[in-house]
């Protein structure tokens, strides 16, 4: 809308002109009421294109300010007119793309949760959602929006998931089932309990992914500008050669008119929107324009494997207490101690044992990428990695587990059973096929359980037992030619190499607020196969964009030798112009559908 007051001011403006002209036949009224305008205008221009470059963008084009004065210093005022009237129009244009592009990422904004309904000694009290604290119970009505991240402690009902991560068709959630904040309550009232407050939600997460996507430039709209460079110095050459040959400075003003190159301005914005928009609409929220033009050209992928390449839904394999625990009391303490945790074992443990099974906890602390301390049933719980529970010269297995220590002596170890993601080979194929030349597999479990896994996908490096730092000097290791790199990770301990890579993606459906926040990209939806949509979306943004680039100096090159011959007059040339901006436009926003791919 910032920019509609100006073509409504250009439009009046041309209005009365008109009626001075043809209506009172003052023409000489005309053409000072248009030349005050249009100075008023160039000038304007002037200063703002001073004050981006000044803020290190891209400012308005100096042929647009050329354009306006070489037209009115010889005479031709209307044809000024129409180019004030193509400026002002496709900055309007450009505003209504760009809001009818980002539709999708702002219906976030749209839903944020407000209020709750606060269970309390057995009445309800209505509190603000920035009040909620972890523990709390809340209930929730039909038809309501989730207020914060958390689980099911009474009532089944179904929920929409649709504006979080692109499910159509609502899932069906039961007594110990999470709920994503923002998420919409079907026909059954529920009673939840808080497992996070309202600003470390998932929902406001991604609400602060979309204000970064809106605000962050893209490295291509500086290079759509670069273009204007060389672009700038042959219509001023074409231009001038024009008047030289003719004699006439009239000529030089008809280049100019149509050399204005709004395409170069329009036509990458209005693609990274729309590339973005059609991201979003597939459960990938992309932060910037700069992190889809380094998608489209990325060489290089490294994944996480647990929650990444693998389910996040581990299945307990194996149970081997210590006396004199039972197996029973072993799995209750641990699955206890887990049951508010978001890591992809604790999810896994706290689902085998079922709710009945659990406990009630007390003075809960989590270390991260340690394990859990807790106190259940006046026992000491902790459990973790083996170094974290016990001191206890204890021999450690060659699976995924977690171990645990009951009272301060250890009491033994859970393993689970990883299972591969059905889409992963398929998506490692895609990815093949879009140019990745290079795919890694970058985890922390057991080397032999990283190769296990390995074996069933098209890999050309497997590294097990690393830290996060060892993540980030493999990733700081890969060659200057086989970058952009790719890390696709969900949990805390990949947040330092999401940052690390040239492009981090975050698999956010269950994935930690740290991952997210520290990703590029963030998969709303429990799916390996939006990391290949989001490549192929990506390429296919950044090919329109170019291609509407490459046409629009093409189509502004002929109509600009076609002017320099005197064919073209300076009114009908604005009109060209005109009609060239609205086929940038309408190139541009083919990104929103992408290109048809043969099958």
């Amino acid at each position: 809308m910032k920019h509609t007051w100006k073509l409504v001011a250009t439009l009046v403006v041309g209005a009365v002109a008109l009626v001075l002209a043809f209506g009172l036949q003052q023409p000489m009224a005309a053409q000072v009421l248009v030349t005050v305008a249009g100075s008023l205008v160039a000038l304007s221009m002037f200063f703002e294109m001073i004050k981006t470059l000044r803020s290190g963008k891209y400012g308005v084009d100096l042929l647009a300010i050329m354009a306006i004065v070489a037209t009115l210093a010889v005479g031709e005022y209307w044809a000024s007119l129409m180019v004030l009237v193509m400026l002002t129009g496709g900055d309007s244009l450009e505003d209504y793309a760009t809001r009818k592009a980002g539709q999708e990422l702002k219906s976030l904004l749209d839903n944020s949760p407000q209020n709750a309904h606060l269970v309390s000694a057995d009445r309800l009290e209505d509190i603000a959602v920035e009040k909620i604290a972890v523990g709390d119970q809340l209930l929730v009505k039909p038809g309501e929006l989730v207020p914060v991240d958390s689980k099911i402690i009474k009532g089944n009902s179904t929920f929409d998931e649709s504006s979080l991560t692109g499910e159509s068709r609502p899932l069906e959630k039961l007594v110990g089932s999470e709920l994503m904040s923002g998420s919409v309550n079907g026909a059954a009232a529920v009673t939840i309990e808080a497992l996070s407050t309202a600003a470390d939600s998932q929902y406001q997460a991604i609400v602060q992914l979309v204000k970064e996507s809106a605000n962050q430039p893209a490295n291509f709209v500086r290079m759509a500008d670069r273009y204007a460079v060389p672009f700038t110095a042959i219509a001023i050459v074409i231009a001038v050669v024009a008047w030289l040959i003719s004699g006439d400075p009239v000529r030089l003003a008809e280049v100019l008119v149509v050399a204005s190159p709004c395409p170069l301005i329009l036509a990458a914005p209005i693609s990274l929107v729309s590339g973005m928009s059609r991201a979003s609409k597939n459960g990938v929220i992309v932060k910037t324009g700069t992190t889809i033009e380094k998608l489209a050209s990325a060489k290089t992928i490294a994944f996480d494997k647990t929650g990444t390449l693998t389910k996040g839904q581990l299945t307990v394999n194996e149970v081997k207490p210590i006396e004199p625990w039972p197996a029973q009391e072993l799995l209750h303490f641990a699955a206890s101690a887990e049951q508010r945790s978001g890591h992809v074992l604790a999810r896994s443990l706290v689902a085998y044992v079922g709710v009945d099974g659990l406990g009630a906890v007390s003075q809960l602390s989590e270390v991260t990428g340690q394990g859990i301390e807790a106190i259940i049933d006046d026992q000491v719980v902790k459990v973790g990695k083996l170094a974290f529970v016990t001191q206890q010269a204890v021999q450690a297995v060659e699976q995924t587990a977690v171990y645990v220590s009951i009272g301060g002596k250890y009491a033994g170890y859970i393993s689970f059973l990883d299972q591969l993601r059905p889409e992963a080979a398929a998506t490692i194929q895609k990815l093949r096929h879009f140019g990745l030349k290079h795919i890694m597999m970058l985890t922390g479990d057991q080397a032999t359980i990283a190769k296990t896994i390995a074996a069933k996908l098209d890999l050309d490096e497997v590294h097990g037992n690393l830290l996060p730092k060892d993540k980030i000097r493999l990733l700081q290791a890969v060659d200057q030619n086989a970058r952009p790199t790719i890390m696709v990770g969900d949990g805390v301990n990949d947040a330092p190499s999401l940052t690390t890579a040239d492009v981090g993606i975050a698999m956010g459906a269950h994935g930690a607020t740290a991952a997210s926040e520290s990703a590029d990209v963030v998969i709303l939806k429990d799916d390996l196969s939006r990391v290949a949509s989001a490549v192929m979306i990506s390429q296919e943004t950044m090919q329109i964009a170019r291609n509407d680039v490459l046409a629009g100096i093409v189509v502004l090159v002929i109509l600009m030798l076609i002017a320099a011959t005197g064919v073209i007059p300076a009114l009908v040339g604005a009109m060209f112009q005109e009609v060239v901006d609205m086929m940038t436009i309408l190139l541009a926003l083919r990104a929103r559908k992408g290109l048809r791919r043969k099958k």
